[in-house]
């Protein structure tokens, strides 16, 4: 079984493949603290919960965007399931040809993230991912990575608008019944959901028309992307696991058979 982790800044995706199946999968915070001690014994109980053994793992591969947690999940897998993590940065093979200016400056998670919409859904594509921010990603056809854009997310924009207006209450980020509120709670779920769903909305419109390919496909991923795409007229396909999926992809294009 292939053991895949996906660190985020504020979670992290982990998932179980048997053979080309996901058997098991999980979201946690990610906490920069938690020791490789902490680490593994969460990762053996998560599996043992699902009746996996951790004997079972026979792989493993990561990808990172919190330096700081490294050390402790490459520790952990390296001490509870005696394996030395594939991790994605350079010198791994992933098919992406990066158009960056400074193609070190684009997050493992956001290549991982086209590998896999690439393989599931093909190209052209804009990948949205409704993160600690919010990216929005272009891919050709043949696997260029053509660059994006990247705007504050759901939660922090929340949170801010919390933090910073002292009338205004923490609130659940929740769709409203009705676009024009009339509570105070009401009036910031409409702003936050709709103001999120016409900022996806316009912006892959201009992005459509600055690719060099038609037929662009829209896929959304991350903790809310089901939300905006309700509401949302340009995302096509809504998938929370795609970065597994690259991982899975990643690890069989490096795999040594």
């Amino acid at each position: 079984m292939l053991l895949a982790i996906d660190v985020g800044n504020t979670n992290s995706a982990i998932g179980v493949y048997k053979d080309d199946a996901l058997v098991g999968n999980w979201r946690v915070s990610t906490t920069r603290e938690r020791t490789s001690d902490e680490t593994g014994m969460l990762l053996v109980s998560l599996l043992q919960h699902a009746g996996i053994s951790p004997e079972d793992i026979k792989d493993a591969i990561m990808c990172s965007v919190v330096p700081p947690a490294m050390h402790s999940i490459i520790n952990a897998i390296k001490k509870y399931f005696n394996i030395n993590p594939i991790l994605v940065g350079p010198g791994i093979k992933t098919g992406i040809n990066i158009k960056y200016e400074n193609p070190r400056d684009v997050g493992t998670d956001k290549i991982i993230n086209a590998v896999g919409a690439l393989k599931l859904y093909g190209g052209p594509v804009i990948i949205v991912d409704f993160g600690t921010a919010t990216t929005f990603c272009a891919v050709s056809r043949k696997g260029d990575y053509l660059g994006g854009v990247i705007c504050p997310g759901i939660k922090i924009s929340a949170e801010a608008l919390f933090n910073r207006a002292s009338m205004l209450p923490r609130i659940e980020i929740t769709k409203p019944k009705h676009i024009i509120g009339r509570t105070t709670v009401n009036s910031m779920q409409s702003g936050i959901i709709y103001g999120f769903v016409g900022q996806t909305d316009y912006i892959v419109t201009l992005m459509k028309q600055e690719m060099p390919e038609d037929n662009v496909k829209v896929v959304a991923t991350g903790g809310m992307a089901n939300l905006i795409a309700t509401e949302s007229s340009m995302i096509d396909e809504v998938n929370p696991l795609l970065t597994l999926e690259g991982l899975k992809a990643v690890y069989q294009m490096n795999s040594i058979v």
